[in-house]
């Protein structure tokens, strides 16, 4: 396995600031992008109606050729407050979507930061619950695994087995005490992502969450899970290949090798 790094992004917002003046940036929603034009502003309406204070948004496309990018800055001149696009040239991997996405969450102040997909599967309606297990807890991971969560009733058999086992593999191969080691609807402490260093993070496709897993467990840091139902997305078309997914658990592997 190669290490891959985060190419200098293209941004054009580069001229807006961390945060309006009044308007303090508590908790920023970090949605990586590739074709989710049908999806992004669906997202962006449903998580504002949560009502969460100091809400603002870190969007990062990779150059989708629908259009993405150029309706996030459309929704970045409505927003009132904190709406950062980075627009990256081409596919770079998701992994370095997310530790560039954090770090300008970072820098923007944020003290709260949250990943969530675009493609709606990860329920907004669930976010304020999320958010406040950060009151006693350093990291919070929406869980399908824990009790009270599942995954989308239309699932086949199959796509279950698949789902839950793939998940039982790799936390053994990571030893995690976390039961959904592939959640990608997280919420951390600002100082949690500063803890673990984003920089450290080498995964760059589907091993990212796993491997995020994997380093808040080595720092100690204190993670708790939050039950939700994972949902099919509403539009466009899933990125994963069961190719991916053997890779994943090579590069998996070779990382808990190397602690």
């Amino acid at each position: 396995m190669t290490d891959e790094s985060i190419n200098e992004p293209v941004t054009r917002d580069a001229d807006r600031p961390a945060a309006p003046a009044g308007v303090p940036l508590e908790v920023a929603i970090v949605v990586p992008t590739y074709n989710e034009a049908e999806t992004l502003p669906l997202l962006v309406e449903k998580v504002v109606a949560q009502n969460i204070v100091g809400l603002g948004f870190v969007v990062v496309d990779d150059g989708s050729p629908d259009g993405t990018g150029d309706i996030a800055d459309r929704l970045a001149d409505e927003f009132p407050g904190v709406f950062l696009v980075l627009h990256r040239e081409g596919k770079q991997g998701l992994g370095t979507a997310y530790m560039a996405g954090f770090q300008m969450a970072l820098d923007a102040g944020a003290e709260r930061i949250v990943e969530m997909d675009a493609d709606l599967s990860h329920p907004p309606e669930v976010l304020p619950g999320l958010i406040a297990r950060l009151d006693t807890a350093d990291v919070a991971v929406a869980s399908r695994y824990t009790d009270g969560g599942g995954v989308d009733p239309a699932w086949s058999w199959g796509r279950r087995q698949v789902s839950y086992w793939g998940n039982v593999g790799i936390r053994l191969i990571l030893g995690l005490k976390v039961k959904d080691a592939t959640a990608g609807f997280k919420v951390f402490r600002r100082k949690t992502l500063e803890t673990i260093g984003i920089d450290r993070l080498r995964l760059t496709g589907f091993g990212f969450q796993a491997e995020l897993a994997y380093r808040c467990q080595k720092a100690g840091v204190n993670v708790v899970e939050h039950p939700y139902v994972f949902m099919t997305r509403t539009a466009g078309k899933s990125k994963m290949s069961f190719a991916i997914i053997v890779e994943a658990f090579l590069q998996l592997t070779w990382l808990r090798i190397r602690g």
